[in-house]
């Protein structure tokens, strides 16, 4: 074994320690780098998209669960109000269904304040009063988004993927051409009989929840076994029809069991 005096001179002798390194090294490594992030970016740039439409997914979601569960805990009607615009809108627009904006969803909530459904469903359509409605929350703005049919699924009830999804909102309905009476889309002329108006904008596609959790949708009032909203991402005012991240929202029309289908 070496002294003590002697192994400072050992490792001094035998190892040699560089500090920093060449020019050609550092200009490699910027080279490998560069290449990886052209490699990488797109992945990146989707795994944005997909999660921003799944957090538009789970947004509307926890919307008309909090409107169900308002309803029920209150004995009470609620609306939850659908509206789409152009992305770059600056202020409140009014339009009437289909809706020719793209890109930016606004959710509001309302509850009746006497309990009441307000008008029976075969009053004459109107609006609801603003003195007997006030809105459960704030109103809710999502960007990058578009509500929208996405089609029946290719293999309904096999899984539980948007492929394998249930087909009830495709099929269930009092005749084949009514079956779109199930889904809420904003490409679609369907309206609610009694619309509300929160912060300027008029909701004219709503989800109505009566005191027992049973829901109702647009112009018929009649209990939906399944109901969907299919979203799709959008970039600015253009809908990204080639995108992969489509997503199904779906729910009961009794016992509510929302869900969201994905690829």
């Amino acid at each position: 074994m070496l002294p003590v005096g002697n192994r400072s001179a050992f490792r001094n002798s035998q190892f040699t320690f560089r500090e920093g390194f060449t020019l050609l090294e550092l200009l490699v490594v910027i080279a490998i780098i560069a290449v990886l992030m052209v490699l990488v970016a797109p992945a990146f740039t989707r795994i944005k998209t997909g999660n921003d439409t799944t957090t538009a997914a789970y947004a509307i979601t926890g919307a008309l669960e909090h409107g169900r569960n308002y309803a029920m805990a209150n004995n009470t009607y609620v609306w939850v109000g659908f509206y789409e615009e152009d992305m770059t809108a600056s202020g409140p627009t009014t339009a009437t269904p289909p809706y020719s904006g793209k890109g930016r969803v606004l959710l509001a909530t309302v509850f009746s304040t006497d309990g009441t459904k307000i008008y029976d469903d075969t009053d004459p359509i109107a609006p609801l009063p603003p003195t007997r409605i006030k809105p459960l929350g704030k109103l809710i703005k999502i960007e990058g988004i578009h509500i929208t049919d996405i089609g029946a699924p290719a293999s309904p009830g096999s899984s539980d993927t948007l492929d394998g999804r249930p087909d009830w909102p495709y099929t269930y309905a009092a005749g084949i051409t009514a079956d779109h009476f199930n889904r809420i889309s904003s490409e679609s002329a369907d309206t609610t009989r009694f619309a509300f108006t929160v912060q300027k904008y008029t909701f004219s596609k709503t989800v109505r929840f009566n005191p027992r959790g049973e829901a109702n949708l647009n112009s018929t009032y009649s209990l939906k076994n399944g109901a969907e909203l299919g979203l799709k991402p959008t970039h600015g005012t253009a809908i990204d029809n080639a995108s992969p991240n489509l997503i199904a929202v779906q729910f009961g029309g009794v016992g509510g069991n929302f869900k969201i289908y994905r690829r």
